[in-house]
């Protein structure tokens, strides 16, 4: 049995969306039990799922709002459905916590409570995007680490194979690194830092680093993984899901339209569809707190059902394959270039630009 700890209060409309998630996932999942966190009396308002055999309410009887600074979230609710379960993380009665609520105290509180691994300096957050392989691309950092050095990139490129091998089951998926251009002498001088430790990496084998990639390789699916700082995955995150907006509000104006249109509009049903899911950001919600000593996940705050039954379904998975070994594994085999006591120069081996 793998056990998850739910924040059923987390998100923009709490226990309406994460009860019905819960009791989907759980009927999908016959292997799976929950811990359903939050405020007692508005859990037992879903009898159905709080009396199920493998639900366990766990009392909770604060909530962090998603205005909340992370101070507020961090020192004065510390029993907030957010906390404990994370807490249930830590204590070890789950292996991985999902919440929808606000992600600057999400990260904060996990980070306190979990610790990073060592070797890790920052935890970062990671997810997919969909690309035009039929695959998808997984993008890391989102918004946790808005300021990063080469260092910290690397890190990012570590955790983000581990990621990927663990839930694909390949040992060796491809790293690419964003930048303005495929050129190694692009880019600002942390990126070229990056490329240096990068390309040293994958000569000692602890890394299949491709080179450079553009935004638009995130949606080609040139590379497994893409690695940047949080404000250029967090832009390039948002920009994907207004693309999958955009497609579904273009396929329900053409039904607006006059009576040819809409004859059109039937006939390439069938196509349309298939494009609007395969850029549905639902079905990739969930990313992962990469970096901490136990799995935490956060889903949009503003998912529905279907896509907060992602977010589960991404943590069983995790949880289920092992990823938190197989991140420490990684980290282990690439310490001596994690050193942040070892500069770039001494690291030896490394071509400059």
């Amino acid at each position: 049995m793998i056990t998850i700890a739910v924040d059923c209060m987390g998100g923009d409309v709490g226990p309406v969306v994460t009860m019905p998630a819960a009791e989907a996932f759980l009927a999908g999942h016959p292997q799976a039990r929950l811990l359903l966190v939050g405020r007692a009396e508005d859990l037992h308002a879903w009898s159905r799922l709080t009396g199920h055999e493998r639900c366990t309410v766990v009392p909770a009887s604060e909530v962090v709002d998603m205005s909340d600074p992370i101070e507020v979230a961090l020192r004065r609710k510390k029993d907030s459905s957010m906390r404990v379960a994370v807490q249930q993380v830590k204590d070890g009665h789950a292996q991985a916590a999902v919440s929808a609520g606000n992600t600057g105290a999400l990260m904060a509180i996990s980070r306190y409570l979990l610790k990073t691994l060592d070797g890790i300096e920052r935890p970062a957050i990671a997810t997919q995007m969909p690309n035009a392989r039929g695959g998808a691309t997984t993008v890391l950092d989102l918004g946790a680490n808005v300021d990063c050095s080469a260092e910290h990139l690397l890190q990012f490129a570590v955790m983000g194979s581990a990621l990927v091998a663990a839930v694909t089951g390949r040992d060796d998926p491809s790293v690419g690194l964003l930048n303005v251009g495929e050129e190694v002498i692009k880019g600002s001088d942390v990126i070229k830092q990056a490329g240096q430790l990068l390309r040293h990496a994958a000569a000692a084998g602890d890394l299949n680093f491709h080179g450079n990639v553009e935004g638009n390789d995130i949606f080609k699916g040139t590379t497994d993984i893409v690695v940047c700082d949080g404000f250029v995955g967090n832009v390039a995150l948002k920009a994907s899901e207004g693309v999958a907006s955009m497609i579904g509000g273009f396929i329900r104006e053409e039904f607006t339209r006059g009576l040819w249109r809409k004859l059109a509009a039937v006939v390439a049903m069938p196509v349309l569809n298939a494009i609007r899911q395969r850029a549905d950001h639902r079905v990739y919600n969930g990313a992962a707190l990469l970096g901490l000593q136990g799995l935490v996940f956060k889903s949009h705050g503003s998912a529905d059902a279907f896509a907060f039954e992602q977010a589960l379904a991404r943590a069983y998975d995790a949880a289920s394959r092992g990823l938190l070994d197989n991140v420490r594994q990684r980290i282990a085999r690439a310490q001596p270039l994690l050193s942040p006591e070892t500069t770039i120069s001494e690291r030896g081996g490394i071509p400059t630009i």
